[in-house]
């Protein structure tokens, strides 16, 4: 029987699209390279790790990208605001709280992107606990952050089910005896919590 249930944030609670961001913020032919640039760097993993400081990320992604300065200067000047919430997966949270389920998330985040979502949204009020990479040093899919949830709330793992929309997250879950549900529509997720048999 199922007692806890584990919420990811990135595109479970919290949406998080960075290609219509930078749509909104610059140029289309120059769109390609300032992602790559930001959110696929080095460095946006070490602000999830809590290695780097942001003010430190945006200048190494500067240095190494020159002629897009004044394009990721402006990505980063309120960046934050991608992160809306879901109301469909928060209603689903609220209704999992009343029904007498412990809640906790356990996502990758920088720090202060982290601190700002808390600050805006109610819904963390909910959870009876949760792991942030930043915080610990460690991220998905890597097994000590699984570990370390598990540890600091008591969570029996068969007991226990992991919402995540990235398929390595779940499988570092899956490998702990997690149970878990791969969310890749977040209107599906009350119906995917029914197929394990939760009364919501």
């Amino acid at each position: 029987m199922y007692k806890n249930v584990i919420f990811d944030l990135g595109n479970v609670l919290l949406s998080f699209s960075p290609m219509d961001y930078l749509k909104s913020k610059i140029t289309e032919d120059r769109i390609s390279n300032v992602f790559k640039a930001i959110f696929q760097s080095e460095e946006w993993v070490m602000l999830d790790r809590g290695t780097i400081t942001e003010k430190e990320a945006i200048k190494n992604i500067i240095d190494r990208n020159l002629e897009y300065r004044d394009d990721i200067n402006l990505a980063f000047e309120d960046w934050y605001d991608i992160l809306s919430p879901i109301e469909d997966t928060i209603t689903v949270l609220e209704d999992l709280k009343e029904k007498g389920y412990k809640v906790y998330y356990l996502s990758n985040f920088h720090h202060l992107a982290f601190e700002e979502v808390v600050k805006k949204n109610k819904f963390f009020k909910l959870f009876d606990g949760g792991v942030v990479s930043y915080a610990e040093k460690i991220i998905k899919p890597e097994e000590a952050i699984y570990k370390l949830i598990l540890e600091r709330y008591n969570l029996n793992p068969s007991e226990t089910i992991f919402i995540d929309d990235t398929k390595a997250n779940i499988e570092g879950a899956n490998e702990l005896g997690i149970s878990t549900v791969f969310l890749e529509d977040t209107s599906s997720l009350r119906e995917e919590l029914r197929k394990l048999n939760i009364d919501i």
